[in-house]
């Protein structure tokens, strides 16, 4: 396969978005939303590629073909597969059981999908997609048996006989395209971050690939591991790939999936420069729902700008060792907070309104394992409900860190201050859910910044309704605190 622009800036559908789009039917995003979602995002946003997610709901299969028969002008100008890319995320068999046919399916669709394209197009053999993302990626193993069922039992069925002497697949139904895809493991978990680029190594090893992507998670690693184990882990991840590349001589493309909540990445349009500055050798950043539609087009059209014109650099160096010993800490004191914390955040949680038409994700979080137990939400409601009552996530666990141990973090995490300003800003210091010493502790990082009264006043008031059991209320300030924020969670 001829190796294409690589994108930059990945919209996603990621539902932390308070404001619904101007062109929804609905408050929740779903079925045509969706389709017409994409050609925003590339027409007047000017991102370059579209995450299609395929798993936890209904799946559209057609978006191509939708995409190219309702803005046929736009697509006449702006090539699916060329200058603006649909990119699959798929089910993972291995964990998603009750999904598992649903992969077949999809990858059923592409070859499909290029006909559609042939045929508007009249020329040419880009396909409009090429790639998938393989969630909660666990080994090389996953990854290739997609790459092997695609390549040996979509395609390479076209040229088998009904029986001998018979014409074959493709004599009767027509020849299938691409015929190769490429597979992006998507990597969410401690362990298999830190094991990304031996798992991608293997994966490439029986190989000839002009490039590969790898993405990288940031909200299910915080939600288990706390703030900075996230970054921590991503960075580790971002080194060990870069030097991958550069000692295997393929071309590897991190991606990044950051949102817009300090806690799952801080991306939004007015923090473009210093989340680019934070990531260098990342290639692609994601920009979830809030980031599109919680801000003014001009300044998402100028953040987007911004973003792609970044150009991956070699990551700064870190020392593994004394960064894992601060996590494994750290880890501890923010888990024992959350378990602490899990009645709550289940019963803010279910005031925290949906914003897309879906099921939920199974996901990676651990503690139902490693915390005796103990169910949450998933990471966008799971932090909405934290915000809510005034106890922002990124300062859960922050009392663990001597003064030793901060000076250690800053040469890593350049950000660190200014993130936990930021989120120190949403934080109630009356609040009675609060663990001891961790708004003192978030206040010794963050110097002069200090809680803003008008979201910890709304906070007071989404936990005395919560205490009292307002469940109508409940709702409505919970919404209200997200407009000041101007993201979900």
């Amino acid at each position: 396969m001829i190796k294409p622009a690589i994108p930059t800036c990945m919209s996603t559908q990621h539902p932390d978005n308070v404001t619904p789009p101007f062109f929804a039917e609905s408050l929740e995003l779903g079925g045509e939303d969706e389709v017409q979602e994409a050609y925003y995002a590339f027409s007047h946003l000017g991102c370059e590629e579209q995450m299609w997610d395929c798993e936890g709901k209904e799946v559209d299969s057609y978006v191509v073909k939708k995409l190219l028969t309702k803005y046929e002008s736009f697509f006449k100008n702006h090539r699916l597969g060329e200058n603006n890319f649909i990119t699959l995320r798929v089910p993972n068999p291995t964990v998603e059981r009750a999904e598992a046919k649903i992969l077949l399916e999809t990858l059923e669709s592409i070859p499909r999908s290029f006909d559609a394209a042939r045929l508007f197009y009249g020329n040419g053999d880009a396909p409009p997609i090429f790639e998938v993302i393989l969630p909660m990626t666990a080994s090389s193993a996953s990854i290739d048996r997609i790459y092997r069922y695609y390549a040996d039992f979509i395609i390479g069925r076209q040229t088998k006989p009904f029986k001998p002497g018979d014409i074959t697949i493709q004599e009767w139904i027509g020849e299938f395209g691409p015929a190769t895809i490429n597979v992006i493991p998507l990597f969410e978990d401690r362990e298999h971050m830190l094991n990304a680029h031996e798992i991608t190594a293997a994966y490439l090893s029986d190989k000839r690939v002009p490039y590969q992507r790898v993405f990288l998670a940031r909200s299910d690693p915080a939600m288990n591991y706390g703030l900075l184990g996230a970054v921590l882990f991503n960075k580790i991840a971002l080194k060990r790939l870069w030097d991958l590349s550069r000692e295997s001589g393929v071309d590897i493309h991190p991606i990044i999936g950051v949102g817009s909540a300090p806690f799952r990445g801080n991306l939004t349009p007015h923090t473009v420069r210093r989340v680019l500055a934070e990531y260098p050798s990342a290639r692609t950043f994601t920009i979830q729902s809030s980031f599109k539609y919680d801000h003014p087009p001009d300044e998402v059209q100028a953040a987007v700008a911004a973003i792609r014109t970044h150009t991956p650099s070699i990551p700064p160096l870190i020392d593994e060792e004394r960064g894992l010993e601060i996590i494994d800490r750290y880890s501890q004191r923010y888990r024992e907070q959350i378990a602490a914390l899990a009645p709550v955040i289940n019963d803010v949680a279910r005031f925290v309104p949906n914003r897309r038409k879906r099921k939920l994700h199974i996901g990676l979080f651990g503690y139902a394992r490693e915390l005796e137990g103990i169910t949450l939400p998933r990471a966008i409601k799971f932090t909405a409900a934290l915000y809510s009552i005034g106890l922002p996530p990124e300062l859960l666990g922050l009392d663990a860190l001597t003064d030793d141990d901060i000076a250690a973090i800053k040469t890593f995490y350049r950000s660190f201050t200014q993130d936990i300003g930021d989120a120190l800003r949403y934080a109630n210091l009356d609040s009675s859910f609060a663990p001891k010493g961790v708004f003192e502790a978030a206040g010794r990082i963050a110097g002069g910044d200090a809680p803003d009264a008008e979201n910890a006043e709304m906070a007071g008031r989404v936990e005395r309704a919560v205490i009292e059991r307002k469940t109508e209320s409940a709702a409505e300030l919970v919404l209200q605190a997200a407009h000041l924020r101007r993201f979900l969670g």
